[in-house]
């Protein structure tokens, strides 16, 4: 219990009971009785508020309030604001505050607290105008405009209620903006509290469009921009640090709007923000100050459409029963679109984002029935032909002796089944064309037998350079083979004739076939699995959109891990701010500025500058659109969209010749669409040299420095307004001058490589032992071929219980590479392969075990013409397994059916996480998300799952960057370990056989047990975040950063306790002193004298204690004329 009379004060129990209980409140001639368990104590106080008249009784009431909030944390005050504490406050300021001559003895500490609550009462706008206290506080700030201390308190209750958009379009209506903004003097010592409570106020009144509207229209943006330079300028003992961030902060708030930005920049603001920023630099004091001018520089760079004709890709292809695509040339970006409420795009983004990851599994309301298949089962039977070992005879066991031709009539067989299939044969031609394949085997037809003798002197001559792009030494052999026909629906897409199919056997057939020969009889690498003849055989063959007839040479020439791991390059402290300090350099000093477009993907009649380096990406999986010479050693790289459409800018891989040795290059890529990336974590791009390779070392090596991935100021060509561009920024150092070198995203591997690794896999095995079988699933909208490879083991004889074994194994599906940016999936499919198809004890028991029906690249078409994400149709491959097009999404659909197939036939696949986490270092189980959101609905993983019951369905993804976690934390994952993943892959699939003592010996289990402590890698109890926040700010500010120590509970509590702002006046020292209290923390004595400032003189310090909920709830407290007693 707790009673107050005219001399003393009484309070009888301990805070918690204040807060809960039951009192009773007496003043001399009003005394406030609740009933038991009517209402709190809070209750109670803010009620006597509402009604006291009494001066002194209210102040004590106040006093008590702001005790008991100072002593507790917010819950305290959230607990008081839904009691109606906003309310009672407000109630009792308009009723005080109307009087003819307020008593700002009351008012004060009404003011200070009604800051405090109100800054976490998010309707305290709203509660203020429907309180009529709005334009009262803003009459009682223009009352006491001279008095420094009062103002202030009005300023801190206005600031509060500008968190609501009508109440400070109220106040701006009210020229609220003109009173405040002639408050913000030029640089002075004095009144620094009310300076900064004034600029507070003027920055949360900017909140709302027509506030910044109004703003720049009486052109205080200028004054603004004055202002800073003036307190920059002359704030020598950096004393109005908090002052000069809230003036940024204020800027922040007029560049939401497209006018704010550009007023800044008509009154010099980037220039002034950049020196002043230089000058911050050399200060570690002002490091608060550099981060919001690099974000307002970076907000307010004007936009700048890409150099481009078109947004959309320079990549065009008729798709069946579609009318040709034509650009929209002539529509001009809709620059109105850029004007967005912050926070109505945030609320909509956050909305769309908890509706697209609904998880479909675990709703209830969203389970379903397995749906009817989408296709008749009479459909199904043309998959009948993917299954060769169901009705293979296997009659080569029994006849050894022709084992060797019988193998090699199979391997085509199935292939060329397909293709009479929709075309009729020519057998004279394919005579022919077999009969030359016979002499391509050991050399070209043109090459004599003297000139096989010895080298040449032009092959032995050969310089780096000679391979260049504008080189004819690596172009294919039967010329470019350009995609113009339109499709048409009667054909099967991509199923060719039996002539086409054939010229694989002689495609490298040209002049150009001895110097390509003597040149890898003199400087080849033994490359495993890789052929350069054959590669160049199945590039001649690969179908393409603008007809590639140059092969890139890493391609050609292969690729062997770098020895040793490579780990992730360190990132240099404010390296993303270091290179926008070069952008806006460039915007604001063109002298060095050359803008000159030295290659452009549509222009190859483009001549560029003998000292300009030379770029060049007209080849399979090649990306690159136009490269721009910015300055003497920098360049700003586009990229292409994915055919067909405007978006998807990730992937690139082009060649850069012309370099001069030991000098950096930057290359900023200025249209890349994530909003993050790996290259923010450490991931460099990798690098091909040409010399180095014919030095014997043909390594892809991750390079780059000053690495950064960061939002620009670039905008789309044409078209409406869409995502923000970013730029993947880098520097490289060549080692040697007049090389030719290859930069990609990640390592390349091409379709042509595909096609040429199947064939030798399928030189490689056994057939006696390796049933190994290539075949076409379907043809591609382009013309290519997708493949499909069997792979399993062949029956140890035809006797009936072999071949029932064999009959009756289990399936595996392996499907890759739907998306062609995602290169690592097929160096991963790669390992997968070669170690299915070696002698390896564990590759022999899985394919005794499984068969295995692998599908190796699902996008053949994205992949050779370099897209990203999306196939020739402009789609994303991985979202159409609900409902494929079998004429704009062929893989889709064929490869739907195939899984309907086995399913129709008992074959039900699995397509083992917690064993490959057992196994492989770079694995995490931990990472996995096993839910099934609506934004996955449509791809294969859920399809498969939810209509064909393929319980074990996973995605596996891999990185492009490298391991954060377990032994191989720090390291980059190289070729060498994305194959080894592979392998690891196929350890794991042992989990899956039901009995493996039926199947493998026991030394074989304890060799291969994944359950064995020998595998345990530790690497599985890592928890750590797979991609943490960037250490710079990768988006443009919402707002301007905060000023550690600078909130508004401290900037009241900071002028409660100090008397620099007295009425009276105060001196420059007192003004300093102020100040440094902004700065730096505040003591704990400082914070005691804060809270007790409106107390009774007579209440001494030991009361603050009392008020602390650290005493025993059993005891009460006594609080009489002061003294303290139990």
């Amino acid at each position: 219990m707790f009673s107050y009379g005219r001399n003393n004060f009484t309070w009888n129990g301990t805070l918690r009971e204040l807060e809960g209980s039951s009192p009773a409140f007496c003043t001399g001639r009003l005394r406030m009785t609740a009933s038991p368990g009517s209402s709190s104590g809070v209750e109670v106080l803010l009620s006597a508020l509402q009604n006291e008249g009494d001066v002194e009784s209210t102040v004590n009431i106040l006093n008590v309030l702001d005790e008991l909030l100072s002593a507790g944390t917010d819950r305290r005050i959230q607990y008081m604001i839904s009691k109606g504490g906003s309310e009672a406050l407000l109630t009792a300021l308009v009723k005080i505050g109307r009087s003819f001559t307020p008593n700002y003895t009351v008012l004060l500490p009404l003011l200070h607290l009604l800051a405090k609550v109100g800054h976490r009462d998010r309707r305290i706008g709203v509660k203020a105008e429907d309180a009529g206290a709005v334009l009262l506080t803003l009459n009682l700030l223009k009352q006491n405009i001279k008095h420094a201390k009062r103002a202030a308190a009005c300023l801190w209750v206005i600031q509060v209620f500008s968190s609501s958009v009508s109440t400070a379009n109220l106040i701006g209506e009210n020229h609220g903006l003109d009173v405040i903004f002639h408050l913000i003097p030029q640089y002075t010592t004095k009144h620094l509290h009310t300076i900064k409570a004034a600029i507070s106020a003027f920055a949360a009144l900017l909140c709302t469009k027509a506030n910044v509207c109004s703003v720049v229209s009486k052109g205080y943006v200028s004054g603004l921009l004055q202002l800073y330079e003036d307190w920059d300028s002359k704030d020598t003992q950096h004393a109005a640090i908090p002052i000069r961030h809230t003036l940024l902060r204020c800027l922040h708030k007029v560049s939401h709007s497209t006018a704010g930005r550009q007023a800044i920049m008509s009154h010099g603001g980037m220039r002034l923000l950049h020196q002043t920023t230089q000058t911050c630099l050399l200060s570690k004091g002002l490091e608060s100050l550099v981060e919001p001018s690099v974000q307002l520089m970076r907000k307010c760079l004007p936009k700048t459409p890409l150099p481009l004709p078109s947004d959309h890709s320079a990549y065009t292809f008729p798709l069946p029963g579609r009318p040709r695509a034509v650009p929209d040339m002539d529509m001009a970006p809709d620059e109105s679109s850029e004007e967005s409420d912050d926070e109505e795009a945030e609320e909509n983004q956050e909305s769309e984002s908890r509706d697209y990851d609904d998880d479909l599994e675990t709703d209830l309301n969203k389970l379903r029935l397995r749906p009817d298949p989408d296709r008749p089962k009479e459909l199904l039977t043309q998959y009948i032909r993917l299954c060769p070992e169901l009705s293979h005879d296997f009659e080569e066991l029994d006849l050894s002796s022709e084992s060797e031709e019988s193998s090699a009539s199979e391997s085509s067989s199935d292939e060329e089944a397909v293709l009479r299939s929709s075309f009729s044969p020519r057998s004279s031609r394919k005579d022919r064309k077999k009969s030359d394949s016979s002499t391509s085997s050991s050399g070209s037809p043109l090459e004599t037998e003297a000139s096989r003798k010895g080298r040449t002197p032009d092959a032995a001559q050969l310089e780096p350079h000679d391979f260049h792009s504008h080189s004819s030494i690596l172009s294919t052999c039967l010329g470019p083979r350009t995609v113009v026909r339109e499709a048409k629906g009667e054909v099967p897409p991509g199923l060719r004739g039996d002539e086409e199919l054939d010229e694989e056997e002689g495609a490298e057939v040209t002049h150009h076939g001895t110097m390509t020969d003597r040149l890898l009889e003199r400087h080849g690498a033994c490359i495993p699995y890789h052929e350069p003849k054959l590669y160049c055989a199945a590039a001649a063959k690969t179908n393409s959109i603008p007809g590639f007839s140059i092969l890139a040479f890493p391609d050609f020439w292969g690729h062997l891990p770098p020895p040793g791991h490579e780990p992730m390059a360190p990132r240099k402290p404010n390296v993303q701010r270091h290179k926008v300090f070069e952008d806006v350099q460039r915007f604001l000093n063109t002298d060095d500025i050359t803008n000159q477009v030295v290659f452009d993907l549509e222009d190859s009649s483009l001549q560029c500058p003998s000292d300009s380096l030379r770029f060049f990406s007209n080849f399979e999986c090649g990306n690159l659109r136009k490269a721009v010479q910015v300055r003497r050693y920098e360049y700003d790289l586009i990229l292409n969209a994915d055919a067909n459409c405007s978006q998807h800018t990730q992937w690139f891989y082009f060649e850069v010749s012309n370099m001069v040795a030991d000098v950096p290059y930057r290359f900023s890529v200025i249209n890349c669409e994530k909003s993050n990336s790996q290259f923010n974590y450490g991931m460099q791009p990798v690098l091909y040299s040409v010399r180095e390779a014919l030095e014997g070392r043909p390594h892809w090596v991750r390079t780059g420095t000053e690495i950064c991935y960061f939002r620009n100021h670039f905008c789309p060509a044409r078209g409406r307004r869409r995502a923000p561009f970013y730029t993947l920024t880098f520097t490289i150092t060549f080692k040697h001058s007049e090389d030719v070198c290859y930069l990609a995203y990640h390592y390349p591997y091409t379709y042509s490589a595909l096609k040429a690794h199947l064939r030798v896999l399928q030189k490689s095995v056994d057939p006696s032992q390796v049933f190994f079988r290539q075949q076409i699933l379907c043809g591609t909208l382009a013309g290519n071929s997708c493949p499909l490879v069997t792979i399993t083991a062949c029956p140890a004889s035809r006797a009936w219980r072999d071949m029932h074994q064999l009959r009756n194994r289990p399936y595996i599906v392996l499907t890759g590479r739907v998306h062609p940016g995602e290169s690592n999936a097929s160096w991963l499919m790669k390992g997968t392969l070669e170690f299915l198809c070696s002698s390896d004890p564990v590759a022999q028991s899985l394919r005794e075990a499984f068969v295995f029906k692998i599908i190796p690249m699902l996008n053949p078409d994205g992949v050779i013409n370099g897209t990203s994400r999306c196939d020739l149709n402009g789609e994303d491959l991985n979202r159409q397994w609900c409902k494929p097009d079998p004429a704009l999404s062929p893989t889709i659909y064929h490869t739907k059916g195939f899984l309907y197939y086995l399913n129709s036939i008992g074959r039900t696949p699995l397509t083992i996480p917690k064993a490959l986490d057992r196994i492989a270092p770079a694995f995490s189980f931990n990472s996995c998300n096993y839910l099934v959101e609506k934004s996955r609905s449509a791809t294969a993983r859920v399809v498969v799952w939810r209509e064909m019951g393929v319980l074990r369905s996973y995605t596996m993804e891999s990185t492009y960057n490298g391991c954060d976690q377990g032994i191989n934390k720090g390291l980059q994952t190289g070729t060498r370990e994305l194959q080894e993943m592979g392998v690891k892959f196929c350890h794991s699939l042992l989990s899956v056989a039901k009995d493996l003592k039926a199947l493998y010996s026991r030394r074989l289990i304890s060799h291969i047990d994944p359950d064995h402590n020998i595998m345990d890698h530790k690497s599985h109890n890592c928890f750590e975040d797979d991609e943490p926040p960037c250490v710079e700010e990768i988006e443009y500010s919402a707002d301007c950063p905060a000023l550690k120590g600078t909130d508004l509970d401290s900037d009241v509590n900071s002028s409660m306790a100090s008397a620099d702002e007295d009425e009276g006046g105060s001196g420059d020292d007192e003004g300093h002193r102020g100040a440094k209290q902004q700065q730096g923390s505040i003591s704990q004595t400082q914070q005691s004298r804060m809270k007790s400032r409106f107390f009774p003189h007579l209440i001494k310090q030991a009361s603050v204690e009392t008020l602390g909920e650290k005493r025993n709830p059993r005891h009460g407290a006594a609080i009489t004329n002061g003294q303290i007693t139990n």
